[in-house]
């Protein structure tokens, strides 16, 4: 069912006005202001007359406190639940192993093979396999208790090296399909794959202070963009977990200033030279000169 009347305006208006009133009185003038906020124009005609002592839905006695003892729920529907049971089938979710409990019985609205991926890497994380699993979760226990951690990890030489790091945060590529582990180690920032993690064993607990205080280097572009076969859409949709400032400069032309962090520059490059002319970068001019190398190393490459 894509619509309940549990949800609509009346349910939500009354259950707001409840809620106030559990601990304490309403007033009249309260609840009307709920009314005006919440509910159609009109509604305020309805409304607090029906809740009183001497209306059809009797909610409110003579003091205008709530007859219910509980701040009101509005139950997931069916549609919400299959939506949720899609969304813990996939891997990636699976990782948190989140609760699961009253899905039971529920179909899930869709399946992952369900889903097509484009413009995305082919060997991202593995995800199901067992060690990657076990690691993926002792990394996230270190996270919420603030423990530090030993990581075996392998070097480009070929040999292997034990690590001692603060754990910062969990970040998550759609481009390339992985996770890696934002750390400090030695007042610096460091970036690890977690796929590529050996070993990882749980170390003393640190205080937050010595990682918060860690400046990451911050960077904006600037870029014009010109909307044409959906660009605008198409943009929006590519860049959706960077903030950004976007302004209409004309009929079809936008400014977009987007902000990132340094470790993510060379895809940041990639998504833009992907939008060919409906994309210009503006500023800065060490932007500007990456974009110019990588078009001239293509440019090599194809003569």
């Amino acid at each position: 069912m894509l619509f309940n009347e549990i949800y609509g305006n009346y349910y939500n208006t009354v259950a707001a006005i409840l809620d106030a009133s559990i601990d304490k009185p309403i007033s009249s003038q309260e609840v009307r202001g709920i009314v005006e906020d919440k509910a159609f124009a009109e509604s305020i005609m309805t409304i607090p007359e029906q809740l009183s002592s001497s209306g059809e839905w009797p909610l409110l006695d003579e003091k205008g406190l709530a007859l219910i003892k509980h701040e009101t729920y509005m139950p997931l529907t069916t549609l919400e639940k299959r939506w949720l049971k899609a969304l813990l089938l996939d891997p990636r979710i699976e990782l948190f192993n989140p609760s699961k409990k009253g899905l039971e019985d529920v179909e899930p609205l869709f399946h992952p093979d369900d889903i097509v991926y484009f413009d995305q890497f082919s060997d991202g994380d593995p995800y199901q396999d067992e060690n990657y699993v076990e690691r993926f979760r002792l990394i996230l226990s270190a996270l919420k208790d603030k423990l530090a951690l030993r990581i075996l990890y392998p070097l480009k030489n070929g040999f292997e090296k034990w690590i001692t790091c603060n754990p910062i945060r969990l970040e998550y590529s759609l481009r390339d399909d992985k996770f890696r582990l934002i750390s400090a180690s030695k007042s610096r920032v460091n970036t690890i794959n977690l796929a590529k993690i050996i070993q990882c064993e749980m170390g003393e607990a640190f205080e937050k202070e010595e990682v918060k205080d860690l400046l990451y280097d911050k960077r904006t572009v600037e870029l014009l963009l010109k909307d044409e076969r959906q660009a605008l859409e198409r943009v929006m949709m590519q860049f959706s977990v960077y903030e950004k400032i976007t302004e209409k400069v004309d009929s079809n032309l936008y400014r977009v200033v987007l902000t990132y962090e340094a470790e993510d520059e060379i895809d940041i490059i990639i998504r833009v030279l992907s939008f060919g002319p409906n994309l210009k970068v503006v500023g800065p001019k060490s932007f500007i000169k990456q974009i110019r190398n990588r078009l001239e190393m293509q440019r090599g490459c194809e003569q």
